[in-house]
């Protein structure tokens, strides 16, 4: 019988997919001669990142530290919303297509709106990855709430219990699952709107440096800013699937399989 589990297998799969991408990248670059300036290959690109990561580190702790701070308060907006909007038929008239509207907005269109209530800088970068990210923690919520079975609801009812029992033993619990599911739409969104604002109202951080990279012809360090983006986005993410599977391990559906 086989020792390798599917979750060893997927893991090598996933690596071995990253892998052969990054190899047919570096071969199809070297093979057309294509130039620096349009495609760099990934080896220069990771000898850009380790040569200028003193540059770069300063810049990579910004980003992160904004879109943490913007994805914190973006997520307990959305919860506390969601709550409000899947508790009350009322409320979900009143304020979800206010929500609809707002979020249809771009959200490069509002960030020339809080350089000039709050001036260039951490403040426009931490508010926009905040916006950004309410919307589907609110959607998410509000449905996790609203697919609480009445029946239930009811026996609860009958057996004593307040509209906020029931929503705090049963109506919380059940849209875990929604809330993380919208937590790992969300950390991605975060960090688009903290990149969207550094390179429109900031001095500091990878969207900064990306900018002026790009205004210098520097593209080996535009796609090494893209690339620390997506290491980070991937790490939060994958930190989001973790606690998601520690807290809500029940609701996830097992996918064991047999082994000849």
């Amino acid at each position: 019988m086989s020792t390798v589990t599917p979750q060893m297998r997927q893991r090598l799969l996933s690596a071995f997919a990253l892998i052969a991408f990054f190899a047919l990248w570096e071969f199809a670059c070297f093979a057309t001669g294509v130039s620096d300036l349009i495609l760099p290959r990934p080896s220069q690109i990771a000898r850009v990142l380790f040569a200028k990561m003193p540059l770069l580190w300063p810049h990579t702790v910004q980003t992160l530290y904004t879109t943490l701070a913007g994805f914190a308060m973006g997520v307990l907006a959305g919860i506390f919303i969601g709550v409000v909007i899947g508790s009350s038929k009322l409320a979900y008239d009143v304020a979800y297509p206010l929500l609809v509207g707002f979020s249809s907005i771009p959200k490069v269109a509002v960030v020339p709106l809080f350089v000039v209530w709050f001036g260039s800088g951490t403040v426009p970068a931490i508010l926009t990855s905040m916006v950004i990210s309410i919307f589907p923690v609110v959607v998410n919520v509000a449905t996790g709430l609203a697919s609480t079975e009445p029946e239930l609801e009811d026996v609860l009812k009958v057996l004593g219990a307040s509209k906020r029992d029931v929503l705090w033993n049963v109506g919380l619990p059940r849209a875990l699952p929604y809330l993380f599911a919208s937590l790992k739409i969300a950390i991605t969104l975060a960090f688009v709107g903290t990149v969207l604002s550094e390179t429109v109202a900031a001095n500091k951080g990878i969207g900064t440096v990306m900018m002026i990279a790009s205004g210098n012809f520097d593209v080996p360090l535009v796609f090494a800013g893209l690339f620390l983006l997506a290491g980070m986005g991937v790490a939060l993410y994958a930190l989001s699937s973790l606690i998601e599977h520690r807290m809500t391990g029940w609701a996830q559906r097992k996918t064991e399989m047999v082994m000849a």
